[in-house]
């Protein structure tokens, strides 16, 4: 390879990055884990009584977390150009937002029943 070419080459993470995004991912899933069967068994009742209004937000963020951190590590997204991960992310903030407006208009279309 000529010097330009390992200019312009991008360091990429260590094994030990790797091996840290996969506990995290790893404890995420737990968690996500942890609060359905929290809900689902009711036991403890008082973590249950707290946590099941919010089990679907608590589960969206967690899956959320994990695929922001897949995406940057193992798909390169955080060694790459800023453009590539525009492209890569802003699609998925219209769809996330678009979601949210669809829920709010029919949960408001449902109120008027």
């Amino acid at each position: 390879m000529t010097d330009s070419a390992l200019a312009h080459e991008h360091a990429h993470p260590g094994v030990k990055a790797y091996v840290l995004v996969a506990v995290i991912l790893f404890t995420l899933t737990a968690l996500e884990v942890l609060a359905f069967e929290i809900v689902d068994r009711g036991s403890p009742a008082g973590l249950a009584a707290v946590l099941a209004p919010v089990v679907v937000a608590v589960l969206l963020v967690l899956s959320a977390a994990k695929f922001a951190l897949v995406a940057m590590f193992y798909m390169h997204l955080k060694q790459d150009s800023t453009l590539f991960s525009g492209l890569f992310v802003f699609p998925i903030f219209v769809a996330a937002i678009l979601i949210a407006a669809l829920l709010a208009m029919f949960s408001y279309m449902l109120s008027l029943f």
